[in-house]
């Protein structure tokens, strides 16, 4: 038999296809943050981003940007003028719909004496290039003694179904306790007519109310695969339950009945620190109907951390409280900010500001975003990584109320990430795009010679080293999309059914991980 030697050869392939890392998306100079980002269902390459900013002769106005290069580069920013030149805006989201239209929601309010405002809703019909005029979700009369139009939360329903294009935007009391009369609530308001009407109501019901003490119970919202709308929000009520609650909300019809059950109840939620940012997120896993990851700060593991509890059976039981950020347990360093992310394929990518590379402790150190992704066949972790490309020096605006949202979005095994941060001296809005298996995100080592996977072009099956059996692989395309991952189980990987191309093996074993440019015939 002739033996062929070949290189094997470490390819870092996304350095060179994913190059938006740390653009600046804002042009403001004073202030601008709490960001939003999302992606075209139907063209992955154009992104529009949305945040608070100030405008010359203006309180803080909502901004967007729109971007069909990935992120490379982006728009001039456009903004929305005010309902009254007095207004100011807030808490911006955005969602598409199943027609690929897009749609906004934010508050416009007087931010002074909080006596007028209301939770609007803006259509565009060209991917956020251009907005259509206001339609109010809520007005803050609507509840009144309430102030009931604070962080609205919008999603909607892409499914296929009889509730297909229904919106939904959840809202709570606002920060204002002299101007609030207990009990407290989340709300909901629901569009049955693509956005021209909207119907309110208080989200909790008798036997799940969310009671007197908690003053803002923040809702999470999702729609699920199969078109439940779904909210979870916080509850403690001492005739109720002797412990707080999790309450899960959900609601098959578009809000016309509604059934509770919980989520959780017990100790560990919420942090003691009050300068964090620390908004809870539910996240629905577009693969199975019956997944959901609800994020949140916990100092249960020694300090704030990102912790998360899931179901994979609709709700039925919930995991245990887990810590995902990988820095030492009680090393006193604070993570916040935290936002969340299923890809299409399922994997589960998490985000948050981090300050374990900070000399200090505490809330007002030098921080960076990090990242980690939870592949879906595997079930693993990837080592948390940052996604900045420096650290920003701490800044009294970041512990003002609000300016506390960041945005990702994961898809084809890439990372795109909104933020703001104030490396400059003031705060901006920073887009980083990369491949969560970029050489920076993994300890990539050059194999030994006992290690080659062969034959290199190859056209059937490909021959591992038994050394790697029971590792996990990802194998990936030229254009950085995983198509196939598991647990190599045999000295055989069959390639023949893939097309002629160029793609990427990547082998993670226990203690190290290895990266193979390989060609196809």
């Amino acid at each position: 038999m002739k033996i062929v030697v070949f290189n094997v050869v470490l390819f870092i392939f996304f350095s060179a296809k994913i190059t938006a890392q740390n653009q600046l998306v804002s042009e403001g100079n004073i202030f601008e943050g709490e960001p939003y980002l999302v992606m075209s269902p139907a063209n992955h390459q154009h992104l529009v981003a949305a945040w608070m900013g100030i405008q010359f002769n203006n309180k803080v106005v909502i901004k967007t940007s729109v971007s069909d290069n990935g992120g490379n580069t982006w728009s001039t920013p456009i903004w929305q003028t005010h309902l009254d030149p007095t207004f100011s805006s807030a808490d911006v989201s955005l969602a598409y719909d199943h027609q690929g239209n897009l749609f906004m929601s934010y508050i416009d309010y007087d931010n002074v004496n909080f006596s007028a405002g209301k939770v609007l809703v803006r259509k565009s019909i060209d991917g956020g290039l251009s907005w259509g005029n206001p339609i109010t979700a809520l007005d803050v009369s609507t509840f009144p003694n309430q102030v009931a139009i604070d962080r609205p939360w919008m999603v909607i329903d892409q499914t296929s179904g009889p509730n297909s294009g229904t919106i939904y935007i959840t809202n709570m009391n606002a920060n204002q306790p002299t101007l609030i009369t207990p009990p407290y609530h989340p709300y909901v308001s629901i569009s049955t007519d693509g956005g021209q009407s909207f119907q309110s109501e208080p989200l909790d019901a008798t036997g799940f109310l969310a009671g007197t003490t908690i003053p803002q119970p923040m809702a999470s919202p999702v729609v699920t695969s199969d078109g439940r709308f779904i909210a979870l929000y916080p509850s403690y009520l001492p005739s109720q339950s002797l412990l707080p609650r999790l309450i899960r909300v959900q609601s098959n019809n578009q809000g016309q009945t509604y059934t509770y059950d919980t989520a959780y109840q017990g100790q560990g939620f919420g942090t003691s620190n009050s300068l964090v940012k620390a908004g809870p997120l539910l996240r629905a896993n577009p693969t199975n109907a019956n997944q959901m990851s609800y994020f949140f700060l916990s100092d249960a593991f020694g300090e704030s951390d990102i912790t998360f509890i899931e179901t994979s059976n609709n709700g039925l039981t919930w995991s245990s409280p887990t810590r995902i950020n990988q820095d030492p347990i009680g090393n006193g360093k604070i993570q916040d900010l935290i936002w969340a992310d299923y890809a299409s394929n399922g994997d589960l990518a998490v985000c948050w500001r981090d300050r374990r590379n900070a000399s200090g402790t505490g809330y007002s150190v030098p921080s960076e975003l990090f990242c980690t992704v939870r592949n879906s066949i595997t079930n693993t972790w990837l080592t948390d990584f940052s996604v900045s490309d420096q650290a920003a020096n701490h800044l009294p605006i970041l512990e003002e109320s609000g300016n506390d949202f960041m945005n990702v979005i994961l898809e084809n095994d890439t990372l795109n990430v909104i933020w703001g941060d104030v490396r400059s001296g003031s705060l901006k809005i920073y887009f980083s795009k990369r491949g969560i298996y970029d050489s920076t995100n993994l300890i990539i080592s050059l194999p030994e010679p006992e290690y080659m996977v062969f034959p290199n072009p190859v056209s059937t099956d490909l021959s591992i080293s038994k050394e790697f059996i029971g590792a996990d692989f990802y194998l990936i395309t030229s254009e950085g999309k995983s198509i196939q991952n598991g647990k190599i189980e045999s000295s055989l990987l069959p390639f023949e059914s893939l097309p002629t191309g160029t793609y990427q093996l990547l082998i993670i074993s226990q203690e190290k991980r290895y990266q193979y440019h390989l060609i196809k015939h």
